[in-house]
């Protein structure tokens, strides 16, 4: 969520920044809400200063023996105490008004992200390994949704007759794939500094709200009894570990990361990835995410992308890393560098993580602060930042596709054999 105080105060950089967005927002009805609860609160505090006046002449004319005058002036307390409490109810109105306003705006991107109306303008940054050629092997490679049906490791029919489209049962040693690329992930993570957490995944609304998924997403969300949701990333759940808390400087940065199934409607994908495990609407992701001061958030995000860039290098996957532009930029983020794995059946890469450093937009819905006695007084709202590191069932395509043989068999990447306990995934 932004600062009221800076949109009240910084309107063209607002504008600004929702038109690089490719959005808009209603400047004119921001200053007319934030106006009224202005005036109520000015007008209270008058009616404040009145009461405590007539408050204290109350006293002195008891004791002067003027009981007429004291009675009036306890009948005027009470009169303006009446009109308190009727504009507490209206302040309270406004300040809901405003706040389910400001709820809907999307983080303004910082100077590092480029300007641009779309994803066709996400600049590359850079690249790390080279596709095979399988055309100089001499064979076609498969998509990844053929190969794993041919090797019965994935199994669409049934995941259909079971849930519906877009969810895939795993047998065999797709299922031990799936299971070893998460311990891969977590073993790799807490190894190089991360804490690991095991969370609900049935959270509150206030939850969602927290780190952005709502109001804005609540379509794309699954719904559970009562007012609860299923979490579409673990993001959701790490980062509102510390809603409402205030953490010591010298306790950050803090790198925590968690395993999940993740559920998403993606009611606005029709007709995107049909085929294969690439968009399901449940799967398994291991999350990073970081708490951090501002003045070390942006090295926090170049620190998670290394993160997963460097699970794909042990894995051995091709990639390339863009940076996203304004009009392609999530909802919460002010900065992100989508990572893309290459994919042989799409031709192309695509996106396998996203890492995202949101500023202080989450932190303040979630209300996290730290204090830092030594450099200010008080506390002030910490930055957080996300990342996938990685989702299991995009990087199995990936290792499919790309380890796959011309007699159909699958190599495993070497750094899995351990988790797998063979070289080759065959028929």
């Amino acid at each position: 969520m932004l600062d009221i105080k800076f949109v009240r105060e910084n309107p063209d950089a607002v504008d600004e920044a929702m038109a690089n967005r490719q959005t808009s927002w209603d400047r004119e009805k921001f200053f007319q809400m934030d106006g009224e609860r202005r005036s109520v609160i000015a007008e209270v505090e008058e009616l404040q200063a009145t009461r405590n006046a007539e408050s204290k002449k109350i006293g002195e004319l008891m004791r002067a023996g003027k009981k007429d005058e004291a009675e009036a002036a306890k009948e005027a307390v009470r009169e303006v105490n009446e009109k308190i409490d009727g504009l507490a109810a209206k302040r309270a109105e406004l300040e809901q008004e405003l706040y389910d306003f400001m709820a809907h705006l999307p983080n303004i991107p910082c100077a590092a992200t480029p300007v641009g109306k779309d994803e066709t303008e996400n600049p590359e940054r850079r690249r790390w390994g080279k596709p095979r050629d399988f055309a100089a092997e001499g064979f076609e490679p498969k998509a990844h949704w053929d190969l794993g049906t041919d090797l019965d490791i994935l199994d669409f029919d049934r995941g259909m007759k079971l849930s519906g489209s877009r969810f895939t049962v795993m047998g065999g040693a797709g299922a031990r794939l799936e299971r070893a690329l998460i311990n891969f992930f977590l073993d790799t993570h807490t190894s190089r500094g991360f804490k690991e957490w095991w969370p609900p995944v049935v959270v509150k609304r206030q939850t969602m709200f927290g780190t952005g998924q709502l109001p804005k997403f609540e379509d794309d969300a699954y719904h559970v009894s009562g007012d609860n949701f299923l979490i579409p990333t673990a993001e959701v759940v790490l980062t509102n570990l510390h809603a409402g808390e205030v953490l010591d400087a010298d306790s950050l940065p803090r790198w925590y990361t968690a395993f999940t199934p993740c559920f998403r409607e993606e009611a606005g994908s029709a007709g995107r990835d049909t085929r294969g495990i690439i968009r399901q609407h449940e799967f398994d992701k291991v999350e990073m995410v970081k708490f951090a001061t501002p003045e070390d958030s942006d090295n926090q995000l170049e620190s998670m992308t290394a993160e997963c860039e460097y699970l794909l290098q042990q894995l051995g996957l091709p990639y390339r890393v863009i940076s996203l532009c304004t009009g392609d930029l999530g909802f919460s983020a002010r900065q992100t560098y989508d990572v893309e794995v290459w994919l042989p059946s799409y031709n192309s890469f695509k996106e396998i993580s996203s890492c995202s450093n949101c500023g202080d937009f989450q932190a303040r819905r979630a209300n996290i602060k730290y204090r830092d006695p030594e450099n200010f007084k008080g506390t002030r709202y910490l930055h957080t930042l996300n990342g996938s590191g990685l989702p299991a069932g995009r990087t199995m395509a990936a290792i499919l596709e790309n380890y796959q043989n011309a007699d159909g068999t699958v190599t495993v990447p070497e750094v899995l054999r351990p988790y797998m306990g063979c070289d080759i995934i065959g028929a």
